[in-house]
């Protein structure tokens, strides 16, 4: 039969166990978490057609002012200032009317080329798409 100090000192020795357990649990789970967030980090950097034909309205500004995509591309132009604007062609062929905040406009460019445009309520605010 145990003692009562061999007792003690197994159930000493399994709680240590037990957090040595524990801990390589948490840094498994912790090096996969890191490995996963890596991953899918990586493969949105290398998935540029996904954020490269959008472009934010925001503090009275296209950004960025200038995209270049490839032809056949739909370019969105979403509105995230407090205030209306427009996404309006210089050589008018294609204007977007009045776009609230919160909401956007989209266009596909098919034929190479340069296209500036700007907004009609606030003229200074400017952007180009570039069509490879």
């Amino acid at each position: 039969m145990k003692n009562i100090t061999q007792i003690l000192e197994e159930n000493r020795y399994m709680t240590i166990i037990k957090n040595k357990m524990a801990g390589a649990a948490v840094l498994i789970f912790l090096f996969s978490a890191v490995l996963i967030s890596c991953s899918k980090s990586s493969s949105n950097n290398n998935n540029s057609s996904a954020s490269s034909n959008k472009v934010s309205i925001a503090n009275m500004a296209f950004s960025p002012a200038s995209i270049t995509v490839t032809a056949g591309t739909m370019v969105t132009w979403t509105n995230n200032d407090n205030m209306t604007h427009t996404v309006t062609a210089d050589d008018g062929s294609y204007d977007s009317g009045n776009i609230v905040t919160g909401n956007g406009f989209s266009k596909t460019f098919t034929v190479a080329g340069t296209y500036a445009y700007h907004c009609t309520i606030h003229p200074s605010m400017t952007g180009t798409v570039i069509v490879k």
